[in-house]
């Protein structure tokens, strides 16, 4: 079986940087307040020239550039995101125009929410296995802070925009296992789109928390099981990043090591769809994770929908 290789990554975060010090002059909050609750201490906003379309192409253009490939060779774009610049046009027909690619590509947008990203992986791999050509482009874009009710401490401390970028492509000698799935829901994390209410997130923390530290847990050990490997036979973990506590949870939950799971929400946030590929990317430019290395990401958010996938670096 084809499994899927990462043959570049890269991210892109907007200029303007909110600080937990920012927050706590417009909402009752404070720097010790969010820090003890969620490991967050920054994450960035859209200035009101950037967007959506921007921060994709600028994470894609980032990977292209390492992966130094003609572009002819793409077959695919799929930007998952819950925020982008329009209805429709999809981002991902504006990132094709804005990057020169051929009239040919497949490209659509994929809304999953926070799992978006682990979506898109199994996405992408089905699409190669029928495409003629080589390449997919799968990133993860967000502009949160344009759906955020500022007065409401409970969401708007937890969230920033970004973008992350993987170019991928099948390979015979790579392995790939995944699990996705999903549980209907409205009530635990929701944007309306009705006349009259505003488009803001809408989130029940406390389950949640719950939601998150009783499924990935045995998403991770069902993924695992599937591979057939052991979870110390995993080099690392990039889980979604929604909140510290929660992949210590997840860490003490499976008995394994901190150190085993990349967490850069300090700086970015939860970033939704976004937050797996900017993580991904980040932990590869630390040298967190190196390549011939298995790791297994995760991600888990509204829907309810949850995903894992376990893929060579």
């Amino acid at each position: 079986m084809k499994g899927l290789k990462i043959v570049a990554t890269g991210r892109y975060a907007p200029r303007r940087v909110v600080t937990n010090e920012d927050l706590s002059q417009i909402v009752d909050t404070s720097d010790e307040w969010i820090s003890a609750r969620t490991g967050m201490k920054r994450r960035h906003f859209c200035e009101e020239q950037e967007g959506n379309l921007s921060n994709a192409v600028s994470a894609a253009t980032k990977a292209l550039e390492k992966a130094n490939i003609d572009k002819a060779e793409i077959g695919a774009v799929v930007v998952a995101t819950f925020s982008g610049d329009y209805f429709v046009p999809s981002t991902a027909c504006l990132v094709q125009q804005k990057l020169e690619l051929p009239d040919e590509t497949i490209c659509f947008d994929l809304n999953a929410a926070c799992s978006g990203f682990m979506f898109g992986l199994q996405v992408v791999r089905g699409l190669l296995l029928q495409s003629e050509k080589p390449y997919a482009l799968l990133i993860g874009s967000e502009v949160i802070s344009r759906r955020l009710d500022m007065t409401d401490r409970g969401t708007c401390i937890l969230f920033g925009d970004g973008a992350g970028a993987a170019l991928l492509k099948l390979d015979e000698n790579a392995s790939y296992t995944s699990i996705m799935g999903s549980h209907g829901d409205e009530t635990l994390i929701y944007v309306p789109n009705q006349e009259g209410v505003p488009h803001t997130v809408h989130m029940d923390g406390h389950a949640t928390y719950k939601f998150a530290v009783q499924t990935v847990p045995k998403l991770i050990r069902e993924v695992a099981e599937k591979a057939k490997l052991g979870l110390e036979e995993i080099d690392g973990f990039i889980l979604h990043q929604a909140n510290a506590r929660i992949i210590d949870a997840v860490a003490r939950n499976l008995g394994l090591p901190k150190s085993k799971f990349f967490v850069n929400i300090e700086e970015y946030g939860n970033t939704s769809a976004a937050s797996v590929a900017i993580a991904l990317d980040d932990a590869l430019e630390q040298g967190w994770c190196k390549p011939g290395q298995k790791i297994l990401l995760a991600g888990f958010g509204a829907g309810k929908t949850w995903g894992a996938a376990i893929l060579d670096v």
